[in-house]
């Protein structure tokens, strides 16, 4: 077989201006600082990593504390692997349980517990402290409003509605 023809030859990739090529690295460079910041400022005064807190919060906003596995997931933005792995730990620590979804008996809810719910309470005033300082009071209104346009298309453009899409939760 002739492997030679059955590729198609790769078009010129489009390199990234002087300009684009900076936005990049300073923004690769904001969010490995910002994500380490916050999840250093949670783990110091809650015990607990980012992606944990997120999944609370999630948990804390739902009807009766309560969220399928897989809706979590998409939430998190997480594979279910990660999802599994971290709603074991927060178990462990009395934070979470999991139930037999009642529609289906395949399914999985994930509940935030009482003791879950306080620990988000007392971690949430903390948290957002560190938000703010970290990134929103950093920024005129101007500027803020800028930043969420910017990510919404990003989010937009990277959430296909297609069935068959590659996303995390997904896999």
């Amino acid at each position: 077989m002739n492997t030679a023809s059955t590729f198609a030859p790769a078009e010129e990739p489009r390199w990234l201006t002087e300009e684009e090529q900076r936005i990049w690295r300073y923004y690769i460079h904001a969010v490995t600082l910002l994500d380490d910041h916050l999840d250093r400022q949670l783990q110091r005064d809650a015990g607990m990593p980012h992606i944990y807190y997120g999944l609370l919060v999630k948990l804390a906003e739902a009807p009766q504390r309560r969220l399928r596995m897989t809706e979590l997931a998409m939430h998190a933005k997480i594979t279910r692997s990660r999802l599994s792995h971290a709603v074991a730990r927060l178990e462990k620590n009395g934070w979470v349980r999991r139930e037999a979804c009642p529609s289906d008996k395949r399914g999985q809810l994930a509940v935030l517990t009482d003791p879950g719910l306080d620990v988000l309470r007392q971690a949430a005033p903390g948290h957002v402290s560190a938000v703010r300082n970290a990134m929103f009071d950093r920024l005129t209104p101007e500027q803020k409003k800028s930043l969420g346009e910017i990510m919404q298309i990003v989010a937009e453009g990277l959430q296909p509605n297609e069935a068959g899409a590659d996303l995390p939760w997904l896999r």
